[in-house]
């Protein structure tokens, strides 16, 4: 059974950094392009950032130059660094496993992050 447990997430201040993770189990880790989504109540899901097995990467436009994402395969784990974090930055972030070859995908549950002073 696959599974995606986030962690890392909670209360910082405007201007703050924050390191959120995933941890992937059951599956082989490197088949998948991981991602980072986010959502506040009342609005869509919105895709912040992903990372392919090959890192190469991709940022929403609001939060480029202020969020990195990268993985560790030997881990089994995708991070999001999100540096100079805004109140707007404020949603559930959840993690995202796609298959590169079937397209399958897999969700976590999702770890809050609050900006606020």
């Amino acid at each position: 059974q696959v599974q995606l447990v986030e962690s890392g997430g909670g209360l910082v201040q405007p201007g703050e950094s924050l390191r959120i993770s995933c941890a992937v189990s059951g599956t082989i880790f490197r088949l998948f392009t991981m991602g980072w989504y986010r959502q506040v109540p009342g609005k869509a899901r919105e895709l912040v950032a992903t990372v392919t097995n090959s890192r190469t990467t991709q940022y929403a436009d609001s939060v480029k130059g202020r969020f990195t994402i990268f993985r560790d395969n030997a881990l089994d784990t995708v991070f999001l660094q999100m540096n100079s974090l805004k109140p707007e930055d404020t949603a559930v972030y959840i993690c995202n496993a796609q298959n590169e070859y079937n397209q399958v995908t897999h969700w976590g549950q999702g770890t809050p992050v609050t900006v606020s002073s």
